[in-house]
């Protein structure tokens, strides 16, 4: 009986875990990450390459969204929009969050000695900015895009995973990631404005305005479609990648449209979030596609 009790209740927890980190949000930056392992190796690269690399993004996600739950409960408990998570509302012990920050910095550093010494060399940084990042909206409008950066790191990672350097093409990966992420993220903020301006919390919104908030964003996502254009051409793509970058201009022209004519902001985000997912998805699927033809 006690047994049982344990297990039941230790899968209580698991399901609660999974839901409050959004395990299904990792379609955000694993596919990037795949697309940074594929433009360094100008092709598919190993099994235990792309293994360790999945591995990677999973551990260095599963900190970062722990890191966030876990010193965002007490702001989160006071928004209506985020109370009901598990850690703001308590039916998820705050320790469950700091283990799974320790482990996910664990798996990472496992995944990184598994890859390469550079991997290793540049984990700091990242882990530093993944730990970090939630606690920049106390102090700066500019945590959007260290948020945008955490992302950045998984194509830029995953590029040095498989190549053992940094180059242009990567770089600019990694721009285009932050500030895409960053776009998306402003938008997001939106849903919160008053709860920040009450908890004096800083973001793009509160400190432009809700008129700017909703200009930026198109303007990074921009931003971003020429960063992708340029690190392929750099990169020597073939023009089946570009048509990657073209749905990315289609994805900014579909959220010009949103923005320009939705009225609730809820409903703006929702549809954002889907289609930022499925442009993640199809632009692996271009480039995969370009360079396995390439050869």
């Amino acid at each position: 009986m006690d047994a049982c009790w344990i297990i039941h209740n230790r899968m209580h927890y698991l399901r609660l875990f999974l839901r409050d980190i959004r395990i299904e949000h990792t379609l955000f930056g694993l596919p990037f990450a795949y697309v940074g392992a594929v433009m360094g190796a100008r092709g598919m690269p190993t099994l235990a390459q792309m293994f360790w690399i999945t591995v990677a993004v999973a551990g260095a996600r599963t900190a970062a969204m722990a890191a966030n739950r876990f010193f965002d409960r007490t702001i989160d408990a006071k928004n209506p929009r985020t109370n009901n998570r598990p850690t703001a509302s308590g039916a998820l012990p705050p320790s469950v969050m700091a283990t799974a920050i320790v482990v996910g910095l664990l798996v990472t550093l496992l995944a990184a000695w598994q890859l390469n010494p550079l991997c290793v060399a540049l984990l700091p940084i990242a882990g530093l900015a993944l730990i970090v990042y939630p606690l920049c909206k106390r102090f700066t409008w500019a945590s959007h895009f260290l948020l945008g950066a955490v992302d950045g790191f998984a194509p830029l990672g995953a590029f040095v995973a498989v190549t053992g350097t940094i180059t242009f093409p990567a770089v600019l990966l990694f721009v285009a990631v932050t500030i895409w992420v960053a776009g998306f993220d402003i938008l997001y903020a939106l849903m919160d404005y008053d709860v920040d301006v009450a908890q004096n919390l800083r973001s793009v919104p509160v400190r432009f305005g809700v008129r700017v908030s909703r200009t930026l964003p198109i303007v990074l996502h921009v931003l971003m479609v020429l960063s992708l254009w340029s690190a392929g051409i750099l990169a020597g793509a073939t023009p089946i990648y570009f048509v990657g970058v073209l749905l990315a201009v289609l994805l900014v022209v579909y959220e010009s449209r949103l923005i320009a004519f939705a009225s609730n902001i809820f409903a703006l985000n929702d549809r954002v979030l889907v289609t930022n997912m499925a442009f993640s998805v199809g632009f692996l699927a271009t480039t995969v596609v370009a360079y396995v033809a390439k050869r």
